[in-house]
């Protein structure tokens, strides 16, 4: 009994990771919305065993880019791409990582097309060990491939180009139950040609929407990391105009960056703040040799403000004609001077000889 009950646990905990697993996302919350979808064309299928993932929106460096579409090989047979997908978290836009695995699971509703219509996914399906493209979804060429069908799809949902779930003005879309189970399968990550796609968009500054305002140069391309293929294919048009606002770098919710990064985002918000005080503490220096002059030396700054320079060069330099006006200052300082009698007398006398003249 005590051996069964261990073995239930441990399954339980195996089953409560895959399910954490499934539901995983790359920690990145942004508090403004990735631009809409643009309108691009599928390239030709590359060959059999190719399975197409839409292009989609991601961040990095305070900017949203654009991962092409491309045609990736399926890493094991009988998987299926669940495509990524922006969601409103409460507070900013989170981004859930695309997976492989059995059956497609919840992608938020969005409508990439070529088979991907918010729900489940109708460009195909596994038979024997083998993919059936449906041609009327997929640009796939009969001549290369010929495990093919045409069934039309009725795309029930409302056409738009918007890029997320929820909040105000995403999709509304939720997870029903059979995307719910697929949530709770075993699931394989991007393969690393997806890893290196995704890398090559984000190094290329015209994949950037600040760039190419949602309308990005090369929308799609044939297989993974092919940028310069002939057959890459521009988008026709973006989904809305996009204009990126200026503060987008500037103000980021708390949980901002993937799984190791968020408190490193977190804390971004207040190193901005220290160098705001640095530079007032650097400039504070500045500021109290000036205030410390004015503070130990009040009047020599109010001298200095006018006449200091003045007056110190006019005394040593300059004596012959100061003495005009230093007799003024002279009989003015004088007076309360030791000199009061005898300068009252010259001034006595002065005064008395000089008045007599004009008289």
């Amino acid at each position: 009994m005590h051996m069964r009950f261990i073995r239930t646990l441990l399954f339980l905990l195996v089953m409560l990771s895959m399910s954490a697993a499934s539901f995983a996302q790359i920690g990145i919350s942004i508090n403004f919305a990735p631009p809409e979808l643009p309108v691009y064309e599928q390239p030709l299928c590359p060959g059999d065993g190719y399975l197409w993932t839409p292009g989609y929106w991601a961040y990095a460096d305070d900017d949203y880019y654009w991962v092409p579409g491309t045609w990736v090989m399926a890493p094991e047979v009988g998987l299926l791409w669940t495509p990524a997908y922006w969601g409103w978290g409460g507070n900013g836009f989170v981004f859930y990582d695309g997976y492989w695995g059995p059956h497609v699971g919840f992608y938020g509703g969005i409508s990439y097309g070529y088979g991907y219509f918010g729900e489940g996914y109708e460009g195909g399906r596994w038979d024997n060990g083998q993919f059936f493209y449906n041609r009327s979804v997929n640009n796939v060429s009969v001549t290369n491939i010929h495990n093919v069908y045409n069934t039309t799809v009725v795309n029930s949902t409302a056409v738009n180009r918007v890029s997320y779930n929820g909040g105000n003005g995403g999709i509304s879309a939720r997870p029903r139950p059979q995307e719910e189970a697929a949530a709770r399968e075993k699931h394989i990550p991007a393969v690393a040609v997806q890893t290196q796609h995704a890398q090559a968009a984000r190094t290329n500054p015209d994949q950037r929407a600040s760039v190419n305002h949602g309308k990005p140069a090369v929308a799609a391309t044939p297989k993974p990391g092919a940028f310069k293929d002939r057959a890459v294919v521009p988008a026709k048009a973006a989904g809305a105009p996009y204009t990126p606002p200026a503060n987008r770098g500037a103000v980021q919710p708390a949980a901002n960056t993937p799984a190791a990064h968020p408190e490193n985002r977190a804390a971004r918000p207040d190193k901005p703040a220290q160098p705001t005080t640095r530079p007032e503490t650097n400039r504070a220096p500045t500021a109290q040799p000036t205030t410390r002059p004015e503070t130990n030396r009040p009047e020599p700054a109010q001298r200095s403000q006018t006449p200091p320079p003045s007056e110190r060069s006019q005394p040593q330099r300059t004596p012959p004609p100061a003495e005009t006006k230093r007799p003024a200052e002279e009989r003015e300082r004088p007076q309360p001077g030791a000199q009061k009698p005898e300068e009252k007398k010259r001034k006595d006398e002065h005064p008395k000889k000089d008045e007599k003249p004009p008289q």
